[in-house]
């Protein structure tokens, strides 16, 4: 069997819970987490394994987050101590939301200090600790106002939304929102997606590069007055639902804040939301520290190239991938590495991602005629040494950027391609004088994001012969690899993977290479030429390298780059 492509048991078995929880007693463990990872699942599937072998409904987070907590019943010190939570609603009245559906003391206590009926649920442990932890902020604040939003929707000027500190009064919409951005940054979602539907609205986050469905919104008003929510934290028009409307917003979490990119797109039963984290707490493990070359955790003969290309006096360096590759990631961390503070470094872009100290940042405003084009322009003339270019998009960009080049400033940029080769034949569509691309260019980057093992459950493994033969691979190339990939455990939710790396091809030109540019040679012949000066090899090359050294898998590589 494939161990790669083994999936997990799709139930769970009494006497499994029984032993289980037998051995986390002894050890004085968590019987649900250590049931978790031994089923190798993902939360939200293992909660809905647990209600059908408890006979207890599962609530949704957004559906507990929406709820107020009724203290008064049961107190927080009790609550927390027992890791459950009363629950009221207008509609159903009230309901004890568990984590241990088994736990028989704590259904006795209910029993006999709730007054009158209380349905069950079930919360999955982490969702239902980080509820109360929420509501102990409010409960610690009865005297006065901890912060965070008030009943009102609406977000202030110069307010900030505190994910951890909203208030019970706080509308259920507010606490929806705020349940979703939180749950994104704690599994280090990239995006979220809300895509309203007939029956409301599904929920998904981007991890890993990867979308992930996490919950549904039943009701379509519902879905709607989220939207609208969204809008007004992003000072977007909640009146206009026919356009596409870009905005974004910052909310404070506890060592720092985050910002959010926000697209809203209509959509036939809608308006659908699309937020861009922009936390780089996920490269440097601070969300006040700066982003670095060396976080982006490349290989090393790469690293060096990179520090080497960035540090030119002048030239052009061209960064190339697809949506989500990290091409902006990787220039703002060459910027900040290069920023000195002896040198006027000045970025356009579209939007600016990330706020770099001492670096004047411009973003692009198509609306008030501001494009990448006349903005390059205008930043010519006001004494720049580095420039950094958000993305060559058309031929007028791409002309002013070149001239900037070749008048000795340092000009990074990104363009849309597939690898570093394609790149030169963009620039020339695009009517760049060939000479001149030649003579300003000094390098080439292109680089993809691929998943990585998890630590906590990566095991040896063999793929079968089949995905050797599509790879274009054969059993001898993997003798003596130390070859892994991930049972899938709570850890990574059940994927398998954790985290991404960098990988990266690149092409550093040399007068060979100039001459070929400058004669138009077609792909095959530049190709030759960098191969004979020792370039860094293919994008596959690296993905590949990764999987012998057992980093990632073979299906991961082929995911993300193809055996030419």
């Amino acid at each position: 069997m494939n161990l790669e492509t083994a999936t997990a048991p799709t139930e769970l078995r009494v006497d499994q819970v029984r032993e289980v929880r037998g051995r986390a007693l002894a050890a004085g463990q968590s019987w649900l987490q250590l049931l978790q990872d031994e089923v190798g699942v993902d939360p939200a599937t293992f909660l809905a394994m647990l209600g059908r072998l408890s006979g207890v409904e599962p609530m949704p987070s957004v559906e507990l987050y929406a709820a107020t907590p009724d203290f008064d019943v049961a107190a927080y010190v009790e609550c927390a101590r027992r890791d459950c939570v009363v629950l009221h609603d207008e509609q159903h009245g009230l309901s004890l939301v568990l984590a241990d559906p088994f736990a028989e003391d704590t259904v006795q206590w209910a029993q006999s200090s709730i007054p009158g009926a209380c349905a069950l649920r079930l919360a999955h442990l982490d969702e239902l600790r980080a509820y109360l932890a929420q509501a102990e902020q409010t409960v610690r604040a009865t005297q006065g106002s901890v912060g965070g939003l008030g009943t009102a929707d609406a977000v202030g000027e110069g307010e900030l939304l505190s994910l951890e500190n909203i208030e019970a009064d706080a509308s259920p919409v507010v606490r929806v929102v705020s349940s979703i951005l939180y749950d994104a940054l704690k599994q280090e979602a990239s995006d979220i997606h809300l895509k309203s539907t007939p029956a409301g609205m599904s929920v998904k986050f981007r991890i890993d590069g990867v979308l992930v469905p996490v919950s549904e919104v039943s009701g379509a008003d519902i879905a709607q007055r989220i939207i609208s929510r969204i809008k007004v934290m992003s000072e977007l028009d909640i009146a206009e639902r026919r356009v596409p409307q870009d905005g974004r917003f910052r909310v404070k979490v506890r060592d720092g804040q985050v910002d959010f990119r926000v697209s809203i797109m209509p959509s036939i039963h809608g308006e659908d939301a699309v937020l861009r984290l922009l936390d780089r707490s996920t490269l440097t493990g601070s969300r006040d520290q700066m982003l670095q070359l060396a976080d982006l955790d490349l290989a090393p003969d790469a690293l060096s190239t990179l520090r080497r290309l960035v540090a030119q006096p002048y030239g052009m360096v061209l960064v190339t991938g697809p949506t989500g590759s990290g091409k902006t990631t990787t220039l703002y961390a060459a910027i900040d590495e290069i920023n000195s503070g002896h040198e006027n470094i000045i970025t356009i872009e579209d939007p600016v991602e990330y706020q770099l100290p001492g670096v004047l940042q411009i973003p692009v405003n198509e609306k008030k005629g501001l494009t990448f084009a006349r903005g390059l322009r205008s930043i010519l003339r006001h004494d720049p040494d580095k420039i950094m270019v958000g993305e060559i998009r058309d031929e007028d960009t791409a002309q002013i950027a070149v001239q900037a080049a070749l008048t000795g400033h340092l000009v990074l940029t990104t363009v849309h391609a597939n690898n570093v080769f394609d790149v030169v034949g963009r620039l020339l569509h695009m009517g760049v004088d060939p000479y001149s691309m030649a003579s300003a260019l000094v390098g080439v980057w292109a680089q993809r994001l691929l998943r990585v093992n998890c630590p906590e459950c990566a095991h040896p493994y063999q793929p079968d012969a089949d995905a050797l033969e599509m790879s274009g691979l054969d059993a001898g190339d993997l003798v003596g690899k130390p070859l892994r990939c991930g049972r899938g455990c709570g850890h990574c939710r059940g994927t398998g993977y954790k985290g991404r790396r960098a990988i990266a091809e690149f092409l550093v030109m040399n007068d060979t290479l100039r001459e070929l540019v400058a004669t138009r040679a077609p792909v095959t012949s530049l190709r030759a030429a960098a191969l004979r000066q020792g370039g860094g090899g293919s994008l596959r090359t690296a993905a590949l390298d990764l999987f012998y050294r057992g980093e990632t898998t073979l299906v991961e590589v082929n995911r993300v780059t193809f055996a030419e």
